[in-house]
């Protein structure tokens, strides 16, 4: 497999974790989990336990990402663990799933945040809904939905592929400036909530009179756990770009661990801010979390200045994550004949150019297919398979290559690891029986986590026909 050209260090590394996990999770999904939980101590605890548990599988993954530092991340692994067929199913779905759906839902969210400013324009409810594309057993897509915000989201995906297309330089250089001001801006936010002396710290302890207890809870939880799992997503882009960092051995752990620690910090402290200003039922029912929080704080204004800042912190971390993706699809069509399109270099500019534009091009579609929470998901679900696969190849490491140098070893191993996978499988089987109660209560009209497996299913075939060629 070739190699591009080792040129990013601990500081563009620690941005690229930090860019791309903080994004537009903090802003978006608070609302959705305070309507599932109605508690706010309830609320707190899943930010820190989905970040705990997200650091475990960080870890864990760091352990295989300094035995292979090689460009493509986990496509790499799953070669090594599960063999040949197993990591295209991975390629394949991160191209078709998970990898192009998250650019498609970070690009999105920094379009909403522009419709604050700029006006942008929709159909008719009667012209959004005219055309409908049902999909059997998981139900209707309405591609003229809000229409506005989805060619915006295009045109974002675009530019940002283009910069990255033209240089790994200026797509790191501009990942480092947007994660600094991003994370400068955050912190402003934070100190500037807690200490205004205009909230009430008892919105902290006053739980909604509708909130769900019993055996009720745990579906609300871990509909919301869900909600956080993809908040802390692009944790892995680290791996993706491993064949372009000085030091992997050294950088990939250290920048993980730093990164990941610094999201945990800042989440649970965004959301107690939040809560600091915002009853839970004021919470649950807000449109622009951060926006509203700012409002009660500093008048009008305030709501434009942050919402200013989610437009510059969702660019960062859509622009992290198209540098970072678009690696996994250049090694996915480097070891397979019916993509190796997607597996050529750009001969001047030495980027996977055309992985890039392939990405670009698919995640266009996912944008008119959906809507962020349908994309967010349906991406999530088919995401932490693969993450457990991954901390459970571990397991499958260790005892093949009993002797194999390890750079670094997972700390805690094998509890670290094992809680991990153990926490993921239950994810797993807990969000397809939720999905489909709520399908057949008509609480959803499409199954996503069903959406996300058929999409993956498609490599299959895909598998024996690349193959045969």
């Amino acid at each position: 497999m070739s190699s591009f050209k080792r040129t990013l260090g601990l500081q563009t590394t620690i941005a690229i974790v930090v860019g791309g996990v903080i994004g537009s999770g903090i802003f978006m999904k608070p609302a959705v989990m305070a309507q599932q939980l109605g508690s706010p101590l309830l609320l707190l605890s899943v930010w820190i336990v989905a970040g705990c548990v997200t650091l475990f599988g960080a870890l864990s993954n760091a352990e295989v990402a300094a035995m292979y530092p090689e460009t493509g991340g986990q496509y790499v692994f799953f070669k090594k663990m599960y063999g040949d067929a197993f990591a295209f199913m991975y390629g394949w779905a991160a191209f078709a799933v998970f990898n192009t759906a998250g650019n498609a839902s970070i690009a999105y969210v920094c379009s909403q945040y522009t419709d604050y400013f700029v006006h942008l324009p929709r159909l008719s409810d009667v012209a959004e809904f005219s055309i409908k594309l049902h999909i059997p057993f998981v139900g209707d897509i309405y591609p003229l939905q809000n229409i506005g915000v989805k060619l915006l989201t295009i045109i974002l995906v675009i530019i940002l592929s283009w910069i990255n297309y033209y240089s790994v330089q200026y797509g790191g250089a501009l990942q480092r400036v947007l994660t600094a001001l991003k994370s400068l801006a955050i912190l402003l936010l934070i100190g500037g909530i807690l200490f205004s002396g205009k909230g009430d710290t008892a919105n902290i302890f006053h739980a909604a009179s509708n909130a769900p207890s019993g055996s009720a809870m745990i579906p609300a939880y871990i509909a919301a756990i869900s909600g956080a799992f993809w908040a802390y997503d692009g944790w892995n882009n680290i791996s993706f770009v491993a064949g372009e960092i000085k030091e992997p051995q050294r950088v990939i752990p250290r920048s993980l661990f730093t990164g990941l620690l610094f999201c945990i910090i800042v989440y649970a402290l965004v959301n107690l801010a939040y809560l600091y200003v915002l009853p839970i039922e004021k919470l649950a029912s807000s449109s622009f979390v951060a926006s509203d929080a700012a409002s009660m704080i500093w008048g009008g204004a305030g709501g434009g200045v942050i919402a200013a800042m989610v437009i510059l912190s969702t660019l960062g971390t859509a622009n992290g994550n198209i540098l970072a993706t678009a690696r996994v699809t250049y090694a996915f069509g480097e070891e397979n004949r019916l993509f190796a399109w997607a597996g050529k270099a750009h001969p001047r500019f030495d980027t996977p150019g055309n992985a890039l534009w392939l990405n670009a091009i698919w995640s266009s579609i996912l944008i008119l297919s959906g809507s962020f929470d349908m994309l967010t998901d349906m991406l999530i679900f088919v995401t932490w398979f693969f993450y457990g696969m991954s901390a459970l190849g571990v397991f499958i490491l260790r005892k093949k290559y009993p002797d194999a140098e390890r750079p670094y070893k997972v700390w805690g191993y094998p509890v670290i690891t094992f809680l991990f996978v153990a926490f993921t499988a239950f994810f797993l089987v807990s969000t397809v029986v939720t999905d489909v109660r709520n399908y057949i209560s008509h609480q959803s009209t499409i199954i996503n986590s069903l959406l996300g497996i058929c999409i993956t299913c498609v490599g299959i075939p895909l598998y024996y026909l690349s193959k045969k060629k």
